[in-house]
C-alpha cells in the first residue's frame, strides 16, 4: 500500500477511535459529576455505590481506549514506535501531551488496579484516585486534541 494510502487509513482509524473515546470520556464525566460529592463518605448507600462503580468502569474503559487505541493510532501516524508503556509515557511527555510521564503512569496502575480488583479492601483510596485522575485524562485528551491541530497531522 502506498504511503498516503496507509496515512489515510490511520488517520481514520485514529478519528474512530477519538470518536470512541470522547463517547467514554462524555460518560465518565457524567458519572464523575455524580461522585464528586459522596466519594469521601465513610458509608455509602446502595445508589452511591452503583455510581462510584460506575465511575471506575468508565475510567478504565476510557484509560483503555486512549492508551490501547489512541496511543497506538498517534504513534504510528507520528512514525514512533516506543517499545514499552513506560517509553509511551516518556515521549508523551516530551512532545508535551502529558505533563509528567507519571501522571500517565499512574493512570495505567489504577486501570488495572480497577480491572483486576487489586483493592478491594480500600475501596475509598480507589475513588478517590479515580476522582482524582478524571480531570487528568481530559487535560491529557484535550492536549492531545491540540498537538494534532498543531503538527497539522492530516491528509497530506
Amino acid at each position: 500500500m502506498k504511503v498516503r494510502g496507509r496515512r489515510k487509513l490511520l488517520l481514520q482509524q485514529f478519528d474512530e477511535n477519538m470518536a470512541n473515546l470522547d463517547r467514554s470520556l462524555s460518560a465518565l464525566r457524567y458519572s464523575y459529576s455524580k461522585c464528586i460529592t459522596i466519594y469521601e463518605k465513610a458509608l455509602f448507600d446502595n445508589s452511591e455505590q452503583e455510581s462510584l462503580e460506575a465511575l471506575t468502569s468508565r475510567f478504565a474503559r476510557t484509560s483503555d481506549i486512549f492508551t490501547q487505541k489512541v496511543l497506538k493510532t498517534l504513534f504510528a501516524l507520528i512514525q514512533e514506535n516506543p517499545k514499552t508503556f513506560l517509553d509511551a509515557a516518556n515521549l508523551l511527555e516530551k512532545i508535551e501531551i502529558v505533563d509528567n510521564a507519571d501522571d500517565l503512569l499512574n493512570i495505567r496502575e489504577l486501570r488495572n488496579q480497577i480491572a483486576h480488583e487489586y483493592v478491594n479492601d480500600d475501596l475509598h483510596a480507589l475513588f478517590s484516585d479515580v476522582v482524582r485522575f478524571v480531570p487528568e485524562i481530559e487535560r491529557i485528551v484535550d492536549k492531545l486534541k491540540s498537538y494534532m491541530i498543531n503538527k497539522e497531522i492530516t491528509i497530506d
